[in-house]
């Protein structure tokens, strides 16, 4: 998944998740970033979960969407940007098809912790 090179520009392809492209659709991690662009298609609802070990900026590329943070409502649309601290809870709903891209420090494992073990969204990925 990792189609970016360091320094250089990329063409994002934007692929909608409506049209069967949904999940991760690349990914880049440098010494001290990862970056990942993700689609998902309208309806689609990441359940509410936690990273407690960095913040994430999420640039919506594609569509809109309603992220949860801490109990308050942000309805991201395409160019619009969002800061989640860490240690803040986060769920996603995507109210058209919606791609984004999830820009955080480098760290260990992608998995967030959910507030339910019962509860995992697709691929856990925010």
């Amino acid at each position: 998944m990792d189609n970016l090179t360091s320094g250089g520009a990329i063409a994002m392809n934007l692929h909608p998740g409506g049209a069967g492209h949904s999940g991760p659709q690349w990914g880049h991690e440098s010494e001290d970033l990862n970056v990942t662009l993700l689609s998902w298609p309208r309806g689609h609802t990441i359940a509410e979960h936690l990273n407690s070990e960095v913040d994430v900026v999420i640039v919506a590329v594609w569509g809109e969407a309603e992220i949860t943070v801490d109990d308050e409502l942000h309805r991201l649309a395409t160019g619009t940007a969002l800061l989640i601290p860490k240690g803040a809870r986060r769920a996603v709903s995507a109210i058209s098809d919606f791609s984004y891209l999830s820009i955080h420090r480098r760290r260990r494992g992608l998995m967030p912790s959910f507030a339910s073990s019962k509860v995992r969204p697709n691929n856990g990925v925010l």
